[in-house]
């Protein structure tokens, strides 16, 4: 898988100068029509959007269409990575975090940092030029990203894990929860491997505090954070001895909940020091009504986009159930839960950074 295929829709000069800067010297095949887009099995994959100022391309949507469609396999064994322009403020990371739900249920993995994305002004690089060193236009910061971005996929090579440690974080009653349920039911399927739970409790995770970044870099090299407790007591320690983050998601109004929510933030402080591109990420989801979509995509932009963790294919498990024990009624559970205990040991054993 050593050339590139780039899914290019939309121009731009800017769009243009990212994917000249990032592709120089790799070899490509170009896609601009959808009508194209066949055999994208065990491909390296740049996507390469533009957005415009409304947000909306058509013909991104129709490829987000023609990925759907076309079924659980349409980009099997594939690794992906986006390139995205906007000339706006907005819509850049929701289309985004979008492309890579669609693709990843189509098969695609992604490796941590997937997304190089320029806003209009350019500022969603104003921190990271107050941080680097020498005198870094903004433009110039964003071609460097975006050239680190495809990098990541060019450069990817398989890691072997044998007997994988897995860490499932989860919040709220285990007794009750259907979450946590299917859980059971797909743990029940490994064997050899190392499985450690944290409940977080409510109450027992302080959120966030937006330390200044030299402060929360200071707390950082000594893995610690500003709010110690049970974060730097035993979730520090879990996450960086895991191969496997399992995050364990019931829908509170279209948003995972508040506990698990502090927990994402709080490992701000550990991503100072540690990055965790080696470290595999799959999620359970729950939903009494719908929307389990949307939670999988905030888990991707949180912990994928941001904190570096690997997306596996198919990474998350997404499921309706309203009362508890609801699960039971779920049709061919047992098999769905199988079926994905069976991709996690698959996936695992394949891929690494």
């Amino acid at each position: 898988m050593s050339k590139l295929t780039v899914l290019k829709f939309g121009t731009s000069e800017r769009l243009e100068k990212m994917i000249s800067f990032s592709i120089n010297e790799y070899e490509y095949d170009l896609i601009t029509n959808v009508d194209e887009m066949n055999e994208l099995q065990n491909k390296k994959i740049l996507f390469a959007i533009e957005l415009g100022d409304t947000g909306i391309n058509i013909e991104h949507v129709k490829m987000l269409n023609k990925i759907r469609a076309s079924g659980p396999d349409f980009m099997k064994n594939s690794i992906g990575c986006i390139l995205i322009n906007s000339r706006s403020e907005l819509f850049s990371r929701a289309e985004a975090r979008r492309t890579i739900f669609y693709a990843n249920m189509a098969g695609c993995m992604f490796p941590g940092k997937p997304l190089s994305e320029a806003t209009g002004s350019l500022k969603n690089f104003s921190i990271r030029q107050t941080i680097a060193e020498g005198n870094t236009s903004l433009e110039d910061m964003l071609l460097k990203d975006s050239r680190e971005v495809v990098e990541r996929v060019v450069n990817y090579t398989i890691r072997r894990i044998n007997a994988p440690k897995i860490l499932a974080l989860y919040s709220g009653n285990p007794k009750t929860s259907n979450t946590y349920a299917l859980w059971n039911m797909v743990k029940g399927n490994f064997e050899n491997y190392h499985i450690n739970e944290i409940h977080v409790e409510n109450g027992s995770v302080v959120d966030c505090k937006g330390c200044p970044y030299k402060t929360c870099k200071h707390y950082s090299q000594s893995t610690n954070c500003f709010y110690g407790g049970i974060m730097v007591e035993e979730v520090y320690p879990a996450i960086l001895d895991c191969d496997v983050l399992m995050m364990l998601c019931p829908n509170y109004n279209d948003s995972i909940n508040a506990n698990m929510s502090a927990v994402i933030n709080r490992l701000t402080a550990l991503y100072r020091k540690t990055k965790f591109y080696d470290k595999h990420f799959y999620s359970i989801i729950v939903s009494g009504f719908s929307g389990s979509d949307v939670l999988a995509q905030q888990l991707i932009s949180a912990l994928n986009i941001n904190k570096t963790f690997m997306l596996p294919p198919k990474f998350a498990l997404m499921e309706t159930a309203n009362n508890p024990g609801d699960f039971e009624k779920i049709e061919n559970i047992r098999e769905k839960t199988k079926e994905f205990a069976e991709n996690i040991k698959k996936r695992v054993c394949m891929y690494g950074d």
